[in-house]
């Protein structure tokens, strides 16, 4: 009886775990892709570990549903990808123990797709930013009567709110900065701005005394805060303003003043930060401070700046005159700032066509800025808040370009490193190696390995084109035949001895075949991060004219070979 009991009772177990199962199954179909594919989402902060490392939440999200591919439209809408920020996870807030540090994008010049931003912000935040400045020139999306400004292809006002969620998604301070008086080029090149030229045959400085001049200032910083309506700080440049005090009305000006260049330079820098105080009350302009170091403390606390704005201090050599720093300091402390900025440099500082960055250089500069913060206990009533790791793409808006953004993550890696850990030690060694999938070599300036960073095959490329392309050419051109039987004169009237040509025919076909497939893939990984223009400017600079005298030689050889050692020609080829 007892064991007819235990039977039942087991049936009805069995009978109860088929339900469920039954019931879960039908859950499973229900919910198929939610179960059968788990995406988790990656914390911000750890995208660049390690997967076996990553940080992950619990957070599971279903798979991005396939789309149908847009039709094509035109050359804009195919190169500003859509930024889709699919987890709402939030990066951990930061608190700000000590000065910021802020890496500078300088947009005048190789700017990147905003997918590429996309890659890289969460890099610089993990690698120890807590900012970034934007300098963006013509790529901003100006309207109106400023719509001339625009780069063909500039940001679109979408882009510029992708960049803004992206900084706050990683916790980076976003400033913007736009030139108010000198580097002007890309305002003052165009005819219907002439008028406002300090000097009328050169576009680099603003004349502030003609009618018409801060009322385009004014116009610029309108519709920048207008798309950046929460910035704390706003950098209005105010560096290198060549020229000034040589128009006509500026001499006239500083007669009737008693003044000087100083005078006239600070009183438009006032006009403009009264300006920005208008339409943003509140707001605490930045400016480059080259201009004021030949000023007295006196007449720069007369003219009331000091109590507007905080100066960006900025020196980019590897071997800084640290005394210099320290009477700049102490001079501007005496006129009355109370707040004060450094600004280093990790690119974009070493050469004006620096081509591969310089590893060492960048480094000494940030352990040289280092001493400086150091020693800021010297100058108790003035406040550092912040270092600007600044990355050049050009000196200037008429010049060539300097190092690609992606060649240069490597020294941004090491100098925000050095700066968290306050020297380049094994802690900062080993986390840059973590971040970035390579180990830094710096006898060698190089990243040694297979990096995992954004833009790491444009890295890896353009290091390769360094290295080798104009070498493995030179090379050929010493070849023992082509330089004793394939010279310019045997070249310029076809004569030449196909036998001869035959030593080194082959080798010239091949190394030009090579380097021909390589720059195919190379363009394809450039266009991934840059548009077309800035592929087009740095193959121009950096690789035409190497594959020129390839193309060149190969169609010479193409063409002598066919005339069988025939009697010079007098007919060029």
């Amino acid at each position: 009886m007892e064991c007819k009991r235990i039977l039942r009772l087991l049936v009805a177990c069995l009978v109860v775990l088929a339900g469920a199962k039954l019931f879960f199954h039908s859950r499973r179909t229900e919910i198929g892709e939610y179960t059968n594919i788990k995406k988790y989402v990656t914390m911000p902060g750890h995208f660049w570990m390690p997967e076996r490392t990553a940080g992950r939440s619990n957070l599971l999200v279903p798979p991005t549903p396939k789309k149908n591919k847009e039709k094509s439209g035109d050359q804009k809408t195919a190169i500003h990808p859509k930024l889709e920020v699919k987890s709402t996870v939030q990066a951990p807030v930061k608190t700000y123990t000590g000065p910021l540090r802020v890496v500078h994008l300088d947009l005048k010049g190789a700017a990147p797709k905003v997918s590429y931003f996309q890659q890289i912000f969460p890099l610089i935040s993990s690698l120890g930013a807590d900012g970034i400045l934007v300098e963006y020139e013509d790529m901003f999306p100006y309207e109106g009567d400023l719509e001339v400004l625009r780069s063909p292809f500039a940001y679109r006002v979408e882009d510029i709110e992708e960049i803004k969620n992206l900084a706050s998604l990683y916790n980076l301070e976003l400033i913007p900065l736009v030139q108010v008086f000198g580097h002007l080029e890309f305002v003052l090149k165009h005819g219907q701005f002439f008028n406002l030229r300090e000097v009328a045959n050169f576009p680099n400085s603003l004349n502030p005394l003609v009618p018409g001049s801060l009322k385009l200032v004014k116009e610029m910083l309108t519709q920048v805060l207008k798309k950046h309506p929460q910035t704390q700080w706003f950098h209005i440049g105010a560096d290198e303003v060549y020229g000034l005090g040589e128009s006509t009305n500026s001499k006239k000006w500083m007669k009737q003043n008693n003044g000087s260049v100083a005078a006239l330079f600070l009183s438009h820098v006032t006009k403009v930060c009264h300006i920005l105080a208008e339409l943003k009350p509140g707001i605490k302009p930045i400016f480059w401070e080259d201009m004021l170091r030949k000023i007295k403390a006196t007449l720069l606390k007369e003219s009331g700046l000091s109590s507007l704005a905080s100066p960006m201090i900025w020196k980019y050599d590897a071997n800084m005159n640290l005394v210099q720093i320290g009477e700049l300091l102490s001079n501007y402390q005496q006129a009355g700032f109370q707040n004060v900025w450094f600004a280093s440099a990790f690119k974009g500082a070493s050469g004006i066509d620096q081509r591969w960055t310089p590893l060492n250089h960048h480094l000494e500069n940030h352990l040289a800025w280092l001493k400086v913060m150091a020693s800021m206990s010297k100058y108790s009533t003035m406040k550092l808040d912040g270092i600007v790791l600044t990355g050049w793409q050009r000196y200037e808006h008429h010049t060539v370009l300097c190092e690609l953004l992606p060649v240069a993550i490597p020294s941004l890696a090491i100098c925000l490193e050095t700066l968290k850990y306050g020297s380049f030690n094994h802690t900062a060694e080993t986390e840059v190696q973590r971040h970035l999938g390579c180990k830094v070599d710096l006898k060698a300036n190089s990243c040694e390995g297979n990096g995992s960073f954004a833009g790491s095959e444009v890295y890896y490329m353009v290091q390769k084109i360094h290295n080798e392309l104009q070498k493995s050419i030179e090379e050929m051109t010493q070849n023992y035949h082509l330089r004793g039987s394939f010279g310019p004169y045997q070249r310029k009237y076809n004569f030449a001895n196909p036998r001869n040509i035959g030593y080194f025919k082959g080798v010239l076909i091949k190394l030009l075949n090579e380097w021909d497939h390589f720059m195919e893939t190379f363009r394809m990984e450039m266009l991934v991060v840059y548009f077309p223009d800035t592929v087009e400017e740095w193959m121009e600079e950096n690789v035409n004219q190497y594959m020129d005298k390839l193309y060149s030689l190969a169609k010479d050889v193409e063409h002598i070979v066919k005339l069988k050692g025939q009697p010079k020609s007098l007919k060029t080829v």
